[in-house]
């Protein structure tokens, strides 16, 4: 019997995905519950398994083509059955550019509404000026391509003059070789064949070697180079970030908390069989003062603020491919140890590339802590859709004066980077206090545990 499978819509938000990777191959038998690919979505890269038995027929996406979710995948079936024909999927949608009109508004009466059509007329003017040239672009004929590529060189620094359209000749191209000094640069035969097969530019590669030679370690060198594409989750993050520091007027807050109390606290509960990390106890106090501080646990457009009801509070967690953020939800009505097994699971899933969307969706506030990564200090970017980021630096021996005596302690220094359209300055320097003092209050987690 023949199945379709579909590659599955993961998450409420996910429109398109992309096939990391196939973990079989056409032939194949599949039993229920082997993992077929791994899908890539904009938040994590998560393993499909099979709901199906039999063998893999045919594969119709490749891995790494982005396609709408739910494309049928692949077929599974029995040997000799007749694979259905099925319609390549369509390309994922993309916004459409706003219409342009090379007319300005009816009605024009400012100073300044004058300079916007100025600015916006010039715009359309230079805009139309570059689709002509791209329009006018003479194409290369078969054997100046040809020989193009058996050279190494980029056709668009040729100049056509062949016909009226000036198209690029092979002569055209012959004669760029002597121009350019190309005929000139020696190179070995295996510095050429890794150049060819890495699809570099011959002429922009610089020879190290005796009498400039181009040799294999400096096309390797070019090689390593060569732009690479981020992935899903490198683009999310570079497109969120960006987004974050463009729009959001960051403020930071520095304080040093002494955490000499809460170690105590964590070796004594160690030795009962109950161990916590200190995120564990951070977590805890970090939603019991969003309580007493809710505009840090808000968001703004910069027109209105939203204050959110739920405290749920994001964990940065390192990956290979990024930063995903699995989301505590309801962090401040949550026991020590209801926080440990919850942050515990989601780092063991995040290590695996096992979170859901929805384990990371809802977030109303984030704590990023490289405390395990040596870090006397640092400041984090805030996420869209929140209002504070918590940064959480190592604990580190140092000397203090208590009681008019110097004496060793645990100082660990806390940055919240807060946005100055809903948080005021006071307002952080007391959340981050308030953070402060819950931390360092033996009888506050005496309570707790």
């Amino acid at each position: 019997m023949i199945t379709l499978v579909p590659i599955p819509k993961l998450g409420q938000s996910e429109e398109t995905v992309k096939i990391e990777k196939w973990r079989v191959k056409e032939g194949d038998k599949i039993a229920k519950g082997d993992i077929l690919f791994e899908v890539e979505t904009d938040k994590a890269v998560l393993e499909v398994e099979s709901q199906f038995e039999g063998t893999l027929l045919k594969i119709f996406i490749p891995e790494n083509k982005e396609v709408p979710v739910m494309s049928v995948a692949a077929v599974i079936g029995e040997p000799g059955e007749k694979i259905p024909e099925i319609k390549p999927p369509p390309a994922p949608a993309k916004a459409a550019p706003e219409a342009r009109k090379n007319q300005p508004p009816a009605k024009v009466t400012s100073p300044i509404q004058r300079a916007a059509v100025v600015a916006q007329t010039a715009n359309f003017a230079e805009q139309s000026v570059v689709q002509a040239v791209a329009c006018v672009r003479p194409n290369p004929s078969p054997r100046a391509r040809s020989f193009a590529q058996d050279y190494l060189i980029e056709l668009d620094k040729v100049a056509g003059t062949g016909g009226e359209s000036g198209r690029i000749t092979e002569a055209d191209v012959k004669r760029y070789l002597e121009e350019s000094g190309y005929l000139k640069k020696l190179i070995t035969p295996a510095a050429f064949n890794v150049a060819k097969k890495e699809r570099l530019e011959l002429l922009a590669i610089e020879g190290t070697g005796e009498g400039g030679r181009v040799t294999v370690a400096d096309v390797k060198a070019a090689a390593s180079e060569k732009p690479r594409e981020f992935n899903a989750m490198r683009k999310l993050i570079a497109k969120r970030l960006a987004e974050s520091k463009q729009r959001i007027p960051h403020f930071y807050v520095t304080v040093s908390v002494d955490m000499t109390e809460v170690s105590g606290i964590r070796k004594k509960l160690k030795e009962e069989g109950n161990a916590l990390s200190v995120n564990d106890f951070i977590i805890k106090a970090v939603a019991m003062a969003l309580k007493e501080y809710p505009m840090v646990n808000a968001e703004s457009d910069g027109i209105t603020a939203k204050y959110k009801s739920k405290i749920n509070v994001g964990v940065a967690v390192s990956v290979e491919n990024g930063l995903v953020v699995p989301v505590i939800k309801n962090a401040d009505k949550k026991a020590l140890d209801e926080i440990h097994s919850e942050a515990a699971e989601f780092a063991e899933k995040a290590r695996k590339g096992k979170l859901l969307p929805d384990d990371m969706k809802g977030g109303t506030f984030t704590i990023s802590n490289m405390g395990m990564l040596n870090v006397e200090n640092f400041a984090a970017i805030i996420n869209p859709g929140e209002a504070a980021i918590l940064a959480v630096s190592t604990a580190m021996p140092t000397p203090v004066v208590r009681n008019g005596e110097i004496a060793i302690r645990d100082l660990m220094k806390v940055t919240l980077s807060a946005d100055h359209r809903v948080v005021d300055g006071a307002d952080a320097a007391r959340f981050a206090n308030s953070l402060r003092q819950k931390l360092e209050d033996r009888n506050f987690w005496m309570g707790m545990v």
